[in-house]
């Protein structure tokens, strides 16, 4: 869990034995409370230490049972200011992938400057259609989503403008082990080793690949992407992390920095593409009766 968000529960959890101990119905202990609220003692406990995250009726229900109706706003607004750092993939992708893709061009539109670091995939801003589609047919199996695939492929496809404009840079790192990751049939993945060839030289984009056999300072960890020395947004299984306290978009820099050490780039980067492409298609070959994939 993210350590702002993790701050920010706690401090709600403080904040909510205060209104228990300075009820205006007097001073509640927490048995008290839970059974007023007919809930087990530990949850008190829980929501207090910061160990559990309230729901806005917990809230409600909260500042009723000790006679500070008043203050449920104040407790939602801060619910809403830390939940907001969770961005659950289930609740974002309720509506399909398009509108997410959408929320994604808005944000990407107002910066200049990506750091990004990708271990299990191509970034997005670098995907061709095809493999742009299997990434979200993938997806969608894995969090039963509406199928929404051609609209999602192409409003990633629109937000790939944004390399052309002038004052934008997209800095983006790409282990070695997410070319060769076999998320599409192998004419998808060499195709997408085209583009990533063709991609290197561009004036608004600094391309690295870490080698497989590099020496890494830090172990591959999770992708993440780092807007204009703001926020940064982490992938993980069931959610995005939006960071924006500076120490830790600090830390997500040095991390950055570190990857970008190990990263090979120009035409050392091509030649890492360039071995991938002919291993996908060396295996293709051999896994089909010597008949390469056209």
């Amino acid at each position: 869990m993210s350590t702002d968000y993790q701050k920010a529960r706690e401090s709600l959890g403080r904040r909510l034995r205060e209104l228990r101990v300075e009820s205006p119905l007097g001073r509640l202990t927490g048995t008290t409370l839970a059974e007023r609220l007919g809930w087990q003692q530990s949850k008190i406990s829980k929501l207090e230490n910061g160990r559990q995250t309230p729901t806005p009726e917990d809230l409600r229900a909260w500042a009723e049972a000790t006679g500070r109706e008043d203050a449920f706003e104040e407790l939602h607004g801060r619910l809403k200011g830390f939940e907001s750092h969770i961005r659950s993939w289930r609740r974002q992708l309720a509506a399909g992938h398009r509108p997410v893709q959408d929320a994604w061009s808005d944000l990407i539109d107002g910066s200049s400057t990506l750091h990004v670091w990708e271990n299990f995939a191509v970034e997005g801003m670098l995907q061709t259609a095809d493999y742009a589609r299997h990434v979200f047919q993938c997806y969608e199996a894995l969090q039963n989503c509406p199928r929404d695939t051609e609209d999602a492929v192409r409003a990633r496809m629109r937000r790939q403008e944004w390399l052309y404009r002038p004052g934008k840079r997209l800095n983006v790192l790409i282990w070695e082990g997410a070319l060769r990751a076999r998320i599409a049939p192998p004419p998808v993945l060499v195709a997408q080793l085209d583009r990533l060839l063709g991609v290197v030289g561009m004036d608004t984009v600094c391309l690295g690949i870490v080698p497989q056999d590099a020496q890494l300072a830090l172990p591959p960890g999770n992708a993440f992407c780092i807007l204009d020395e703001r926020l940064v947004i982490v992938e993980d299984w069931h959610a995005e992390l939006w960071i924006d306290d500076a120490d830790s978009v600090a830390t997500y820099r040095r991390v950055w920095e570190a990857f970008h050490a190990s990263a090979v780039y120009g035409a050392e980067a091509q030649q890492v593409i360039a071995r991938v492409r002919r291993d996908i298609e060396r295996e293709s070959t051999r896994g089909h009766g010597n008949v390469p994939y056209r």
